[in-house]
């Protein structure tokens, strides 16, 4: 298992996350390293251009596309991660994104009482238990994806309306919290997750 690491934080968390529930990640932004990997955790932490152009600069981008969309390969993608799966984005100007859930990333709504960005535990309403259990997760983020399919939505939570926690396409799981931040829930999701990826 490959953790994409090309400086966009909470790289380590994940990787001690992942290996608390048995995993064996393995950081790199080699993409011969992604090429190979079996499964892939694209984790991220800051704004949708600056994350794709480190993808960019790395030479990642169009490995991980052939990882999900060739390949049919288990990819996580895990806050800033999941953002870049959309098919753009329009945080500080309008930015391509990596096109595997087809998409746009928005600002959230400004709402009373609501803040942005979104700081905290919130409950997640889910669609799909078996990918992402309907139990609070801890969120840190001003941006999220509204997806072209709502099909692709698999779990949402409130911002004064469904605002999209969590989405899946083919072999591609993207959660707009964090699972390694999250305690109990967020282990017990990533445990699920490797032992799908391992089958």
């Amino acid at each position: 298992m490959t953790v994409v690491d090309v400086g966009l934080g909470n790289v380590g968390s994940v990787v001690a996350a992942l290996r608390r529930v048995g995993a064996e990640p393995i950081p790199s932004r080699l993409p011969d390293d992604v090429e190979a990997a079996g499964a892939l955790v694209l984790p991220g932490v800051g704004a949708f251009g600056q994350g794709m152009a480190r993808l960019h600069e790395a030479g990642l981008v169009e490995p991980i596309r052939r990882h999900v969309l060739e390949r049919g390969r288990p990819l996580l993608g895990i806050c800033l991660g999941m953002q870049l799966l959309a098919g753009r984005g329009e945080e500080h100007g309008h930015h391509e994104g990596l096109g595997i859930v087809p998409g746009a990333v928005v600002r959230l709504p400004e709402r009373p009482g609501l803040r942005v960005p979104s700081i905290g535990w919130c409950d997640a309403d889910s669609r799909a238990p078996a990918l992402v259990p309907a139990r609070p997760f801890y969120f840190v983020h001003s941006f999220h994806m509204v997806a072209d399919d709502p099909a692709d939505v698999v779990a949402t939570f409130d911002h004064g309306g469904p605002v999209t926690a969590a989405v899946a396409r083919g072999s591609a799981l993207g959660v707009q919290f964090h699972p390694e931040k999250s305690h109990d829930a967020g282990l017990d999701l990533l445990a699920a997750w490797v032992a799908r990826s391992a089958a």
